[in-house]
Protein backbone atom coordinates (compact mmCIF):
# COMPACT_ATOMS: atom_id res chain seq x y z
CA UNK A 1 0.00 0.00 0.00
CA UNK A 2 1.47 2.97 -0.98
CA UNK A 3 0.50 6.73 -0.59
CA UNK A 4 -0.95 7.41 -4.50
CA UNK A 5 -3.26 4.15 -3.89
CA UNK A 6 -5.04 6.31 -1.17
CA UNK A 7 -4.74 9.56 -2.61
CA UNK A 8 -7.91 11.48 -2.16
CA UNK A 9 -9.72 8.78 -0.61
CA UNK A 10 -10.03 7.86 3.51
CA UNK A 11 -8.34 5.17 4.96
CA UNK A 12 -11.05 3.08 7.70
CA UNK A 13 -9.24 0.87 10.18
CA UNK A 14 -12.04 -1.58 11.11
CA UNK A 15 -12.20 -3.57 14.70
CA UNK A 16 -13.24 -7.23 14.86
CA UNK A 17 -16.75 -5.84 16.59
CA UNK A 18 -17.67 -3.98 13.40
CA UNK A 19 -17.44 -7.71 11.37
CA UNK A 20 -18.92 -9.61 13.70
CA UNK A 21 -22.10 -7.16 13.93
CA UNK A 22 -22.72 -6.88 10.08
CA UNK A 23 -20.11 -9.34 7.96
CA UNK A 24 -21.18 -6.90 4.59
CA UNK A 25 -19.43 -3.92 6.14
CA UNK A 26 -16.13 -4.64 4.12
CA UNK A 27 -18.64 -3.56 1.22
CA UNK A 28 -20.22 -0.36 3.56
CA UNK A 29 -17.34 2.19 2.43
CA UNK A 30 -18.29 3.15 -0.56
CA UNK A 31 -14.89 4.51 -3.06
CA UNK A 32 -13.03 4.34 0.35
CA UNK A 33 -10.28 2.20 1.37
CA UNK A 34 -10.78 -0.18 4.51
CA UNK A 35 -6.97 -1.68 6.60
CA UNK A 36 -8.11 -4.76 8.30
CA UNK A 37 -5.19 -5.03 11.86
CA UNK A 38 -3.51 -8.23 11.79
CA UNK A 39 -4.68 -9.24 15.44
CA UNK A 40 -8.68 -8.33 14.29
CA UNK A 41 -8.19 -11.86 12.22
CA UNK A 42 -6.83 -13.38 15.08
CA UNK A 43 -9.97 -12.38 16.87
CA UNK A 44 -12.51 -13.87 14.27
CA UNK A 45 -10.76 -16.44 14.63
CA UNK A 46 -11.00 -16.75 18.12
CA UNK A 47 -14.78 -16.00 18.44
CA UNK A 48 -15.95 -18.59 15.43
CA UNK A 49 -16.76 -21.03 17.41
CA UNK A 50 -20.63 -21.73 18.61
CA UNK A 51 -23.96 -21.35 17.70
CA UNK A 52 -24.39 -17.54 18.76
CA UNK A 53 -24.85 -14.70 16.01
CA UNK A 54 -21.61 -13.37 16.67
CA UNK A 55 -19.77 -17.08 15.95
CA UNK A 56 -21.58 -17.21 12.75
CA UNK A 57 -20.89 -13.26 11.90
CA UNK A 58 -17.30 -13.87 12.32
CA UNK A 59 -17.66 -16.97 10.08
CA UNK A 60 -19.45 -15.27 7.31
CA UNK A 61 -16.51 -12.49 7.92
CA UNK A 62 -13.93 -15.31 7.76
CA UNK A 63 -15.71 -16.68 4.33
CA UNK A 64 -15.90 -13.39 2.60
CA UNK A 65 -12.18 -12.39 3.51
CA UNK A 66 -11.26 -16.01 2.03
CA UNK A 67 -13.08 -15.69 -1.31
CA UNK A 68 -11.57 -12.29 -1.70
CA UNK A 69 -8.48 -13.56 -1.50
CA UNK A 70 -8.20 -16.78 -3.06
CA UNK A 71 -5.86 -16.89 -6.00
CA UNK A 72 -4.33 -14.37 -5.61
CA UNK A 73 -0.52 -13.42 -4.98
CA UNK A 74 1.13 -11.53 -2.24
CA UNK A 75 2.32 -8.87 -4.52
CA UNK A 76 -1.77 -8.57 -5.65
CA UNK A 77 -2.57 -9.06 -1.69
CA UNK A 78 0.28 -6.29 -1.13
CA UNK A 79 -1.67 -4.20 -3.87
CA UNK A 80 -5.48 -4.12 -1.87
CA UNK A 81 -8.08 -6.78 -2.74
CA UNK A 82 -10.78 -5.54 -5.18
CA UNK A 83 -14.11 -5.60 -2.86
CA UNK A 84 -16.51 -6.21 -5.25
CA UNK A 85 -19.79 -7.60 -3.53
CA UNK A 86 -21.32 -9.16 -6.95
CA UNK A 87 -18.72 -11.65 -7.17
CA UNK A 88 -20.01 -12.74 -3.85
CA UNK A 89 -23.86 -12.58 -4.62
CA UNK A 90 -24.76 -10.10 -1.92
CA UNK A 91 -28.04 -8.32 -2.28
CA UNK A 92 -28.48 -5.60 -5.38
CA UNK A 93 -27.92 -2.43 -3.89
CA UNK A 94 -24.64 -2.66 -2.19
CA UNK A 95 -21.88 -0.77 -4.30
CA UNK A 96 -18.55 -0.19 -3.40
CA UNK A 97 -15.17 0.66 -5.18
CA UNK A 98 -12.39 0.81 -2.23
CA UNK A 99 -9.89 -1.67 -1.83
CA UNK A 100 -9.08 -3.86 1.46
CA UNK A 101 -5.83 -3.93 2.79
CA UNK A 102 -3.96 -6.07 5.50
CA UNK A 103 -1.75 -5.04 7.98
CA UNK A 104 2.15 -6.78 6.95
CA UNK A 105 4.42 -5.07 8.97
CA UNK A 106 4.68 -3.84 12.68
CA UNK A 107 4.07 -0.39 13.50
CA UNK A 108 5.69 -0.04 17.06
CA UNK A 109 9.02 0.31 15.57
CA UNK A 110 7.83 3.62 13.78
CA UNK A 111 6.35 4.95 17.62
CA UNK A 112 7.93 6.44 20.04
CA UNK A 113 6.58 4.34 22.65
CA UNK A 114 3.83 1.24 22.57
CA UNK A 115 0.64 1.75 24.31
CA UNK A 116 1.08 -0.50 27.87
CA UNK A 117 -0.32 -3.46 28.16
CA UNK A 118 -0.84 -6.62 25.32
CA UNK A 119 -4.91 -6.09 24.77
CA UNK A 120 -6.09 -6.04 21.24
CA UNK A 121 -7.45 -2.48 21.70
CA UNK A 122 -3.61 -1.55 22.15
CA UNK A 123 -2.57 -3.46 19.24
CA UNK A 124 -5.62 -1.78 16.70
CA UNK A 125 -4.81 1.86 18.17
CA UNK A 126 -1.05 1.30 17.55
CA UNK A 127 -1.47 -0.05 14.18
CA UNK A 128 -4.12 3.17 13.18
CA UNK A 129 -1.14 5.64 14.54
CA UNK A 130 1.33 3.94 13.19
CA UNK A 131 -1.06 4.60 9.64
CA UNK A 132 -1.38 8.06 10.30
CA UNK A 133 2.59 8.64 10.75
CA UNK A 134 3.29 6.46 7.58
CA UNK A 135 0.34 8.89 6.06
CA UNK A 136 0.02 12.11 6.92
CA UNK A 137 -2.18 13.96 4.61
CA UNK A 138 -4.36 10.89 4.77
CA UNK A 139 -7.58 11.32 6.36
CA UNK A 140 -7.19 7.71 8.67
CA UNK A 141 -10.19 7.04 10.82
CA UNK A 142 -10.81 4.21 13.55
CA UNK A 143 -14.31 2.79 12.75
CA UNK A 144 -15.47 0.37 15.73
CA UNK A 145 -18.71 -0.34 18.04
CA UNK A 146 -16.82 -0.42 21.45
CA UNK A 147 -17.58 2.87 22.91
CA UNK A 148 -14.25 2.66 25.00
CA UNK A 149 -11.87 2.09 22.26
CA UNK A 150 -13.42 5.20 20.48
CA UNK A 151 -12.35 7.25 23.66
CA UNK A 152 -9.00 6.18 24.09
CA UNK A 153 -8.81 6.77 20.13
CA UNK A 154 -9.45 10.46 21.04
CA UNK A 155 -7.26 10.44 23.91
CA UNK A 156 -4.49 9.35 21.69
CA UNK A 157 -5.65 11.76 18.78
CA UNK A 158 -7.07 9.23 16.08
CA UNK A 159 -10.40 9.82 14.72
CA UNK A 160 -12.95 7.05 15.80
CA UNK A 161 -16.24 6.91 14.68
CA UNK A 162 -19.11 4.56 15.27
CA UNK A 163 -20.26 1.86 12.44
CA UNK A 164 -24.26 3.64 11.82
CA UNK A 165 -24.55 1.56 7.70
CA UNK A 166 -26.92 -0.57 9.23
CA UNK A 167 -28.62 2.28 10.68
CA UNK A 168 -32.69 2.45 9.60
CA UNK A 169 -33.35 5.64 10.43
CA UNK A 170 -31.22 9.15 11.20
CA UNK A 171 -34.08 9.87 14.10
CA UNK A 172 -36.22 7.00 15.78
CA UNK A 173 -38.59 9.88 15.73
CA UNK A 174 -38.77 9.62 12.07
CA UNK A 175 -40.73 5.71 13.13
CA UNK A 176 -43.52 5.21 10.95
CA UNK A 177 -46.46 4.66 13.73
CA UNK A 178 -49.41 3.08 12.02
CA UNK A 179 -51.43 6.33 12.35
CA UNK A 180 -52.59 9.19 10.67
CA UNK A 181 -55.08 12.32 12.58
CA UNK A 182 -56.33 13.88 9.84
CA UNK A 183 -56.71 17.92 10.07
CA UNK A 184 -59.98 20.11 10.06
CA UNK A 185 -59.62 20.90 6.33
CA UNK A 186 -58.67 17.26 5.08
CA UNK A 187 -62.19 16.72 3.59
CA UNK A 188 -62.89 20.54 1.69
CA UNK A 189 -58.92 19.51 0.18
CA UNK A 190 -60.25 15.89 -0.27
CA UNK A 191 -63.64 14.95 -0.38
CA UNK A 192 -65.22 17.48 -3.46
CA UNK A 193 -64.65 14.02 -6.00
CA UNK A 194 -64.76 10.88 -2.96
CA UNK A 195 -66.49 7.60 -3.84
CA UNK A 196 -68.21 5.74 -1.14
CA UNK A 197 -69.96 2.05 -1.48
CA UNK A 198 -71.15 -1.13 0.29
CA UNK A 199 -69.43 -4.47 -0.15
CA UNK A 200 -70.58 -7.56 2.18
CA UNK A 201 -71.81 -5.62 5.11
CA UNK A 202 -68.30 -3.22 4.78
CA UNK A 203 -68.13 0.39 4.34
CA UNK A 204 -65.26 1.98 1.71
CA UNK A 205 -64.52 5.12 0.29
CA UNK A 206 -62.07 6.55 -2.28
CA UNK A 207 -60.31 9.86 -1.71
CA UNK A 208 -57.63 11.75 -3.94
CA UNK A 209 -55.96 14.74 -3.07
CA UNK A 210 -52.16 16.09 -2.02
CA UNK A 211 -52.08 14.44 1.25
CA UNK A 212 -52.65 10.77 -0.26
CA UNK A 213 -48.73 10.48 -1.11
CA UNK A 214 -47.80 10.29 2.03
CA UNK A 215 -50.04 7.44 3.29
CA UNK A 216 -49.09 3.57 3.10
CA UNK A 217 -51.28 0.13 3.19
CA UNK A 218 -53.03 -0.33 6.27
CA UNK A 219 -52.12 2.88 8.13
CA UNK A 220 -55.04 4.28 10.09
CA UNK A 221 -56.43 7.90 9.18
CA UNK A 222 -58.94 9.45 11.74
CA UNK A 223 -60.95 12.62 13.09
CA UNK A 224 -61.71 11.58 16.46
CA UNK A 225 -64.40 14.97 16.30
CA UNK A 226 -66.55 13.13 13.79
CA UNK A 227 -65.77 10.13 15.05
CA UNK A 228 -64.60 8.58 11.81
CA UNK A 229 -61.84 5.85 11.68
CA UNK A 230 -60.69 3.83 8.35
CA UNK A 231 -58.03 2.10 7.07
CA UNK A 232 -55.96 2.49 3.59
CA UNK A 233 -56.67 -0.33 2.06
CA UNK A 234 -55.11 0.53 -1.15
CA UNK A 235 -53.22 3.53 -2.64
CA UNK A 236 -52.77 4.33 -6.48
CA UNK A 237 -51.10 7.16 -6.95
CA UNK A 238 -53.12 10.37 -5.26
CA UNK A 239 -56.11 8.25 -4.99
CA UNK A 240 -56.49 5.96 -1.74
CA UNK A 241 -59.29 3.23 -1.35
CA UNK A 242 -60.22 3.45 2.87
CA UNK A 243 -62.85 1.34 4.86
CA UNK A 244 -64.49 1.87 7.86
CA UNK A 245 -63.44 -0.23 11.13
CA UNK A 246 -64.38 -1.89 13.41
CA UNK A 247 -64.89 -0.62 16.72
CA UNK A 248 -63.17 -2.54 19.45
CA UNK A 249 -64.14 -0.31 22.42
CA UNK A 250 -67.70 -1.31 22.21
CA UNK A 251 -68.88 -4.01 24.85
CA UNK A 252 -70.37 -5.59 21.98
CA UNK A 253 -67.32 -6.44 19.83
CA UNK A 254 -65.10 -7.92 22.30
CA UNK A 255 -62.24 -9.86 22.07
CA UNK A 256 -62.23 -12.71 24.03
CA UNK A 257 -63.44 -10.67 26.66
CA UNK A 258 -61.34 -7.69 26.38
CA UNK A 259 -62.09 -4.54 24.78
CA UNK A 260 -59.77 -1.38 23.43
CA UNK A 261 -59.02 1.42 25.82
CA UNK A 262 -57.98 3.87 23.62
CA UNK A 263 -57.46 4.59 19.95
CA UNK A 264 -54.22 3.24 19.50
CA UNK A 265 -55.66 -0.39 20.99
CA UNK A 266 -58.66 0.21 18.74
CA UNK A 267 -56.26 0.15 16.18
CA UNK A 268 -53.99 -2.45 16.75
CA UNK A 269 -57.28 -4.54 17.01
CA UNK A 270 -58.39 -4.47 13.70
CA UNK A 271 -54.83 -5.57 12.75
CA UNK A 272 -54.62 -8.49 14.86
CA UNK A 273 -58.12 -9.79 14.01
CA UNK A 274 -57.54 -9.23 9.91
CA UNK A 275 -57.44 -12.17 8.02
CA UNK A 276 -55.44 -10.52 5.31
CA UNK A 277 -52.64 -9.05 7.20
CA UNK A 278 -50.09 -11.87 7.72
CA UNK A 279 -47.66 -9.43 9.60
CA UNK A 280 -48.15 -6.99 12.50
CA UNK A 281 -45.89 -5.13 14.83
CA UNK A 282 -46.47 -3.04 18.15
CA UNK A 283 -44.45 -0.58 19.77
CA UNK A 284 -45.04 0.97 22.96
CA UNK A 285 -43.56 0.72 26.12
CA UNK A 286 -44.94 -1.25 29.31
CA UNK A 287 -48.01 -1.94 30.06
CA UNK A 288 -50.03 -0.65 26.95
CA UNK A 289 -51.46 -3.91 26.26
CA UNK A 290 -49.47 -5.39 23.55
CA UNK A 291 -49.07 -8.76 24.96
CA UNK A 292 -52.58 -8.83 25.94
CA UNK A 293 -54.06 -7.59 22.42
CA UNK A 294 -51.92 -10.50 21.12
CA UNK A 295 -52.80 -13.16 22.89
CA UNK A 296 -56.72 -12.31 23.07
CA UNK A 297 -56.56 -11.81 19.27
CA UNK A 298 -54.91 -15.07 19.01
CA UNK A 299 -56.74 -17.23 20.77
CA UNK A 300 -60.45 -15.78 19.54
CA UNK A 301 -59.03 -16.66 16.32
CA UNK A 302 -57.33 -19.94 17.00
CA UNK A 303 -60.16 -21.39 19.44
CA UNK A 304 -62.97 -19.82 18.73
CA UNK A 305 -62.72 -18.87 14.43
CA UNK A 306 -60.55 -22.09 14.04
CA UNK A 307 -58.51 -19.88 11.72
CA UNK A 308 -55.03 -20.91 13.29
CA UNK A 309 -53.71 -24.36 14.76
CA UNK A 310 -52.20 -23.23 17.55
CA UNK A 311 -50.21 -20.12 19.46
CA UNK A 312 -46.81 -20.55 19.17
CA UNK A 313 -45.01 -17.61 21.71
CA UNK A 314 -41.06 -16.69 21.81
CA UNK A 315 -38.89 -14.37 23.28
CA UNK A 316 -35.10 -13.42 23.26
CA UNK A 317 -33.53 -15.02 26.15
CA UNK A 318 -31.51 -11.66 27.89
CA UNK A 319 -32.07 -11.08 31.98
CA UNK A 320 -32.55 -8.08 33.53
CA UNK A 321 -30.22 -8.41 36.20
CA UNK A 322 -27.83 -11.23 36.95
CA UNK A 323 -28.47 -14.94 35.53
CA UNK A 324 -29.73 -17.07 37.57
CA UNK A 325 -27.72 -19.91 35.61
CA UNK A 326 -28.86 -23.28 33.66
CA UNK A 327 -32.20 -24.19 33.61
CA UNK A 328 -34.04 -27.54 33.85
CA UNK A 329 -36.40 -29.91 32.01
CA UNK A 330 -37.74 -29.68 28.64
CA UNK A 331 -37.69 -26.66 25.74
CA UNK A 332 -40.75 -25.64 27.13
CA UNK A 333 -40.12 -26.13 31.28
CA UNK A 334 -36.51 -23.49 30.38
CA UNK A 335 -38.74 -20.96 28.31
CA UNK A 336 -41.41 -20.89 31.39
CA UNK A 337 -39.42 -18.48 33.70
CA UNK A 338 -38.98 -16.06 30.84
CA UNK A 339 -42.93 -16.02 29.99
CA UNK A 340 -43.89 -14.54 32.46
CA UNK A 341 -45.96 -12.13 30.85
CA UNK A 342 -47.62 -14.97 29.24
CA UNK A 343 -48.85 -16.20 32.25
CA UNK A 344 -50.09 -12.64 33.80
CA UNK A 345 -51.79 -12.09 30.89
CA UNK A 346 -53.26 -15.68 30.41
CA UNK A 347 -54.51 -15.05 34.38
CA UNK A 348 -56.70 -11.51 32.90
CA UNK A 349 -57.58 -13.51 29.95
CA UNK A 350 -59.14 -16.77 31.72
CA UNK A 351 -60.62 -14.68 34.99
CA UNK A 352 -63.13 -13.52 32.31
CA UNK A 353 -65.34 -16.61 32.01
CA UNK A 354 -67.55 -16.44 34.98
CA UNK A 355 -67.17 -20.05 35.56
CA UNK A 356 -65.32 -20.26 38.73
CA UNK A 357 -62.27 -22.48 39.73
CA UNK A 358 -63.79 -25.40 37.92
CA UNK A 359 -64.01 -23.90 34.93
CA UNK A 360 -60.90 -22.03 35.09
CA UNK A 361 -58.70 -24.68 35.56
CA UNK A 362 -60.73 -26.35 33.00
CA UNK A 363 -59.67 -23.25 30.84
CA UNK A 364 -56.12 -23.59 31.43
CA UNK A 365 -55.66 -27.08 30.46
CA UNK A 366 -57.10 -26.52 27.24
CA UNK A 367 -55.23 -23.25 26.34
CA UNK A 368 -51.98 -25.17 27.15
CA UNK A 369 -52.02 -27.43 24.71
CA UNK A 370 -52.97 -24.63 22.09
CA UNK A 371 -50.37 -22.62 23.57
CA UNK A 372 -46.81 -23.47 22.89
CA UNK A 373 -43.59 -21.72 24.21
CA UNK A 374 -40.37 -22.29 21.95
CA UNK A 375 -36.77 -20.89 22.52
CA UNK A 376 -35.71 -18.09 19.58
CA UNK A 377 -32.50 -20.49 19.50
CA UNK A 378 -34.13 -23.69 17.91
CA UNK A 379 -36.56 -21.65 14.91
CA UNK A 380 -33.56 -22.43 12.15
CA UNK A 381 -35.11 -24.63 9.75
CA UNK A 382 -38.47 -24.75 10.62
CA UNK A 383 -41.68 -24.25 8.70
CA UNK A 384 -44.88 -22.96 10.69
CA UNK A 385 -48.06 -24.20 9.28
CA UNK A 386 -51.35 -21.88 10.52
CA UNK A 387 -49.72 -20.98 13.52
CA UNK A 388 -50.24 -17.55 15.22
CA UNK A 389 -46.89 -16.86 16.04
CA UNK A 390 -45.84 -13.96 18.81
CA UNK A 391 -42.41 -12.71 19.19
CA UNK A 392 -42.32 -10.78 22.23
CA UNK A 393 -39.10 -8.68 22.93
CA UNK A 394 -38.33 -8.77 18.81
CA UNK A 395 -36.19 -4.91 19.79
CA UNK A 396 -33.38 -7.30 21.38
CA UNK A 397 -32.80 -9.00 17.82
CA UNK A 398 -31.14 -7.97 14.81
CA UNK A 399 -32.37 -7.51 11.27
CA UNK A 400 -30.58 -11.05 10.08
CA UNK A 401 -32.31 -12.53 13.26
CA UNK A 402 -35.85 -11.35 12.50
CA UNK A 403 -35.50 -12.33 9.02
CA UNK A 404 -34.41 -15.66 10.02
CA UNK A 405 -37.58 -15.87 12.45
CA UNK A 406 -40.43 -14.32 10.07
CA UNK A 407 -39.05 -16.33 6.54
CA UNK A 408 -40.13 -19.86 9.08
CA UNK A 409 -43.98 -18.46 8.34
CA UNK A 410 -45.60 -21.19 6.27
CA UNK A 411 -48.90 -20.81 4.24
CA UNK A 412 -51.70 -19.46 6.66
CA UNK A 413 -49.29 -18.01 9.59
CA UNK A 414 -49.88 -15.33 11.14
CA UNK A 415 -46.36 -13.47 12.62
CA UNK A 416 -46.93 -10.47 15.57
CA UNK A 417 -43.58 -8.78 16.95
CA UNK A 418 -43.86 -7.21 19.98
CA UNK A 419 -41.53 -4.77 21.27
CA UNK A 420 -40.34 -1.46 22.55
CA UNK A 421 -37.68 -0.20 21.33
CA UNK A 422 -36.50 2.10 24.31
CA UNK A 423 -35.56 -0.95 26.34
CA UNK A 424 -32.99 -2.68 24.45
CA UNK A 425 -30.39 -5.04 26.02
CA UNK A 426 -28.58 -6.36 23.27
CA UNK A 427 -25.27 -5.57 23.04
CA UNK A 428 -24.28 -3.38 20.15
CA UNK A 429 -27.87 -2.78 19.38
CA UNK A 430 -29.43 0.91 19.06
CA UNK A 431 -33.05 1.80 18.69
CA UNK A 432 -32.20 2.70 15.30
CA UNK A 433 -30.30 -0.21 14.16
CA UNK A 434 -32.72 -2.50 16.38
CA UNK A 435 -34.61 -5.30 13.99
CA UNK A 436 -37.55 -4.23 14.75
CA UNK A 437 -37.38 -1.08 14.00
CA UNK A 438 -35.73 -3.00 10.32
CA UNK A 439 -39.01 -4.49 9.87
CA UNK A 440 -41.62 -1.82 10.86
CA UNK A 441 -39.95 0.65 7.97
CA UNK A 442 -39.17 -2.37 5.24
CA UNK A 443 -43.13 -3.72 5.63
CA UNK A 444 -44.77 -0.01 5.88
CA UNK A 445 -45.48 -0.42 2.07
CA UNK A 446 -46.26 -4.12 1.77
CA UNK A 447 -50.67 -4.27 2.05
CA UNK A 448 -50.31 -7.77 4.16
CA UNK A 449 -48.82 -6.61 6.86
CA UNK A 450 -49.73 -3.68 9.50
CA UNK A 451 -48.21 -1.59 12.50
CA UNK A 452 -49.34 0.65 15.38
CA UNK A 453 -47.25 2.25 18.22
CA UNK A 454 -49.38 2.29 21.24
CA UNK A 455 -48.05 5.63 23.41
CA UNK A 456 -50.50 5.28 26.57
CA UNK A 457 -50.26 2.79 29.17
CA UNK A 458 -53.36 1.02 30.90
CA UNK A 459 -52.16 -0.82 33.82
CA UNK A 460 -53.04 1.27 36.66
CA UNK A 461 -52.54 4.94 38.29
CA UNK A 462 -48.96 3.97 39.87
CA UNK A 463 -47.71 2.82 36.80
CA UNK A 464 -48.11 5.45 34.39
CA UNK A 465 -46.81 8.33 37.37
CA UNK A 466 -43.75 6.14 37.66
CA UNK A 467 -43.48 5.33 33.89
CA UNK A 468 -44.06 9.44 33.23
CA UNK A 469 -41.58 10.52 36.54
CA UNK A 470 -38.82 7.68 37.07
Amino acid sequence: MNAKQIAGKRLFVIDTNVLMHDPTSLFRFAEHDIFLPMIVLEELDNNKRGGTEVARNARQSSRFLDELISGLSPQEIEQGLTLNPANLKLNQGVQCSGRLFFQTQHFDDDLPQSLPGNKADNSILTTTLGLKKIYPDTDVTLVSKDINLRIKASVLGINAEDYHNDQVLEDVNLLYTGSLELDDRFWDEHGKEMESWKESGRTFYRVSGPAIVNWWPSQFVYHERDGFLAVVRKVENDSAVLETIRDYSLPSHTVWGISARNLEQNFALNLLMDPEVDFVTLLGMAGTGKTLLSLAAGLEQTLEKKLYREIIMTRVTIPVGEDIGYLPGTEEEKMTPWMGALMDNLEVLTQSDGHGDWGRQATNDLLAQRIKIRSVNFMRGRTFLNRFVIIDEAQNLTPKQLKTLITRAGPGTKIVCLGNIAQIDTPYLTETTSGLTYVVDRFKDWEHSGHITLRRGERSRLADYASDTL
